[in-house]
């Protein structure tokens, strides 16, 4: 006898496909979620102290959408007896480290997440999606069948081009992902001659200022580049936040394509740069090491790395300044890689892929719903970025697409989801705003 579809599969249990699963918890809907790993872990090389997320706490897995949920932030803070405290704090942004706890405590509290189940391939027959899994601990193998499937794998890790060989030796070469169980062998390596930290966003940053205070005692420089002219503060003023909106949504993936990768790469500045209060943070320490002389540290601007190649107990690194075209090289005994992640089809789709829609450049061609299958059954969680704007990776957007994955999987409006929130008019205004 065969085990009726359920209505719907997640695969991959990051926050996004998380806050799915916990707004529809309470309807009557048969789902399962499915997360390769043996427990949650939101990037948890870089849990490091006093590391705070970009976002406020409404950004949790579901208050923007249902702020009554009890899967909500401030009910987990209530649930632990930290409530009071968070408050008396009169701090918006949740420590990383905690937002990770309270994500794990949502995870086992929903019957229909399950760990430790690696999907290797996805199969569709007679109208259903056939999900195959291997369980990571037993090597029982699973078919779970769906009407739907949402995906949620995330984004994996970018190592640049110049690094690819680099392989394993005794300098160790880490991206920030795995950075927190690292730390102590990069400075063990470093010590005597400099670690290297390749980047200029959030995560460059909260490196930096991790490794910076014990250069000094530890006998060690940290050198820190980037090909961006500068180490730019993220943009967070009020109406440039208005652009993680379903306005500015609508507008960016109705342009053509070309003029949506121009503007997306243009907006680097509003989720690729540094919180302000961490650029200041980190001025006021270069500033109190200066009092013992030069601070340990190089910060280099519009470096390029074209080459790295190992040499002993050492990485040979080759740049050049993308503004003189100038090149030089460098030498370090330990390189941080803060280069950020890229959007990548998961290999379990390559059975079904004639079932997807693709654009010119092999990526997904997602429609306006992050339905991505030629009958609208398959949905993408932060695998849209080219076609719906920057905040496909953002959570504060994220409870909304939720709500409207539901609202298409249910054929009613379960949570509301907001259509318009911006002042601002982002394409032409309408013909009768023109006439006003």
């Amino acid at each position: 006898m065969s085990t009726p579809a359920h209505d719907l599969v997640g695969i991959g249990v990051g926050p996004f496909n998380l806050g799915l699963a916990a707004l529809a918890d309470p309807l009557d809907l048969d789902t399962l979620f499915l997360e390769q790993h043996e427990d949650f872990a939101w990037h948890p090389g870089m849990l490091l102290p006093g590391a705070t997320l970009q976002v406020p706490f409404l950004a949790d897995l579901v208050s923007l959408a249902d702020p009554t949920s009890r899967y909500s932030f401030l009910n987990w803070l209530k649930q632990t007896g930290r409530l009071y405290r968070f408050y008396i704090r009169e701090q918006f942004a949740p420590l990383r480290a905690e937002f990770d706890r309270y994500c794990r405590w949502a995870a086992h509290e929903l019957p229909s997440v399950r760990f430790g189940r690696h999907v290797h391939a996805v199969t569709h027959e007679d109208g259903l999606w056939h999900v195959h899994s291997i369980d990571t601990r037993t090597g029982d193998r699973h078919t779970d069948t769906a009407r739907r499937l949402v995906l949620g794998t995330g984004t994996p890790p970018h190592v640049p081009p110049a690094c690819a060989d680099l392989g394993t030796g005794v300098a160790p070469v880490v991206h920030t992902s795995g950075y927190r169980p690292a730390r102590d062998a990069l400075v063990a390596a470093a010590r005597g001659g400099t670690v290297t930290v390749l980047g200029s966003g959030q995560s460059a940053a909260e490196v930096y200022r991790d490794l910076l205070p014990d250069a000094r005692r530890e006998g060690y420089r940290v050198d820190w580049v980037t090909r961006s002219p500068r180490f730019f503060p993220l943009e967070y003023t009020k109406l440039t936040l208005e652009i993680t909106s379903p306005d500015h949504v609508d507008h960016f993936h109705g342009l053509p394509s070309a003029a949506r990768d121009e503007l997306l790469a243009s907006q680097a500045s509003l989720y690729k740069g540094i919180d302000g209060d961490v650029v200041d943070e980190l001025y006021d320490l270069l500033y109190e090491l200066d009092l013992d002389g030069p601070p340990p540290t190089r910060l280099l601007t519009s470096t390029e790395l074209v080459g790295a190649e190992r040499a002993g107990d050492r990485v040979e690194l080759a740049w050049r300044n993308v503004r003189t075209g100038e090149e030089f090289a460098t030498t370090t005994h330990a390189l941080v890689l803060a280069t950020g992640y890229r959007q990548q089809v998961p290999d379990f789709l390559a059975p079904v892929a004639d079932r997807f829609r693709w654009d010119d450049r092999g990526r997904f061609d997602v429609r306006r719903d992050w339905t991505v299958d030629h009958d609208g059954t398959v949905f993408v969680q932060n695998g849209e970025a080219h076609t719906h704007g920057f905040t496909a990776p953002d959570l504060g957007m994220a409870a909304h697409r939720n709500s409207a994955i539901l609202r298409s999987v249910t054929g009613r409006e379960v949570y509301p989801v907001e259509r318009s929130i911006a002042f601002q008019t982002f394409g032409a205004p309408a013909r009768e705003e023109v006439r006003a």
